[in-house]
C-alpha cells in the first residue's frame, strides 16, 4: 500500500521556443484550484490522503493542459475549474475516473 492515496500531478511545463506547452493553457490556475479543492473536501492531509503535485513536462504537450492521477495511471485534459471539479469530485473522492475527460492514448507530444 502507499503512503497516498492518490497522487494528481498537473504538468506546469512552459517552452520558450513557440512549441505545445501546459503553462500556455491554465496549468498553474488549475493546480491551485485542484489544491483548494481537494483541502476544501477534506481530501489532503498525509497518509491515506490524496497528494496534489506540480509536474515539469509530462510529453503529452498535444493535449494540453493534462494532468495524470496515480496509481490508475488516468490521464486527463482540462478546459476550466468546472472539469477540475469534477475529477475532484468523481475521481479523487470517489473513485470514479471521469471519461469524457481522459487524454485519448494515442495523444503525445
Amino acid at each position: 500500500m502507499s503512503y497516498f492515496e492518490r497522487h494528481i500531478f498537473f504538468c506546469l511545463n512552459q517552452r520558450d521556443n513557440g512549441q505545445a506547452c501546459c503553462a500556455d493553457h491554465a496549468a498553474q490556475e488549475a493546480f491551485d484550484h485542484c489544491k483548494a479543492q481537494v483541502k476544501a473536501a477534506g481530501l489532503a492531509g498525509g497518509a491515506g490522503k490524496v497528494r496534489v503535485n506540480k509536474a515539469g513536462c509530462l510529453d503529452r504537450c498535444t493535449g494540453g493542459p493534462v494532468a495524470v492521477v496515480y496509481p490508475e495511471a488516468v490521464w486527463y485534459t482540462f478546459v476550466d475549474r468546472s472539469d477540475i471539479d469534477e475529477i475532484v469530485e468523481s475521481h479523487l473522492k470517489q473513485g470514479r475516473p471521469v471519461e469524457r475527460l481522459m487524454l485519448a492514448p494515442d495523444v503525445g507530444r
